[in-house]
């Protein structure tokens, strides 16, 4: 099975062994490793369960301060005045696209450099070819 395929498969499901399997694979990968697991967890939480979302969040923006992104680019909060209780915007800028997280509240980090991309939903896209990425990248095919 591909690296894309297993992190579809698992963002998709709700088996917590490959999905603890795979928080090992990319932990193992190092500081970039880190924020991509905490970025999914981050993504699958803000989808099913909207309760951790705000945990997920704060793990994910120390994560965040902690390594960085060096290979993709920048990240921070930004505002969206078109919301009115979930405004405080999370932008991370990765090689696949830029994705966000709306919150109720402002997170720890910098505020964001740029504007949002304009593209709604694509979000879990972009935060599963980037983990598929990085795993093709440190694993043999």
């Amino acid at each position: 099975m591909s690296a894309l395929e297993t992190v579809i498969r698992v963002y998709r499901g709700s088996d917590g062994e490959a999905t603890k399997a795979l928080y090992e694979r990319l932990t193992g990968l190092g500081p970039l490793g880190i924020v991509a697991t905490n970025l999914f967890r981050a993504q699958k939480n803000s989808e099913r369960a909207k309760a951790y979302r705000g945990r997920a969040i704060g793990n994910l923006c120390a994560a965040l301060a902690e390594h960085g992104l060096p290979d993709a680019g920048a990240w921070g909060w930004g505002e969206d005045d078109k919301q009115p209780y979930h405004r405080h915007v999370l932008y991370i800028d990765l090689p696949t696209g830029q994705v966000s997280f709306h919150t109720g509240a402002r997170g720890d980090g910098p505020d964001y450099p740029r504007a949002w991309d304009g593209v709604p939903g694509q979000s879990a896209d972009r935060i599963i070819r980037w983990c598929a990425r990085l795993l093709d990248h440190a694993e043999p095919a």
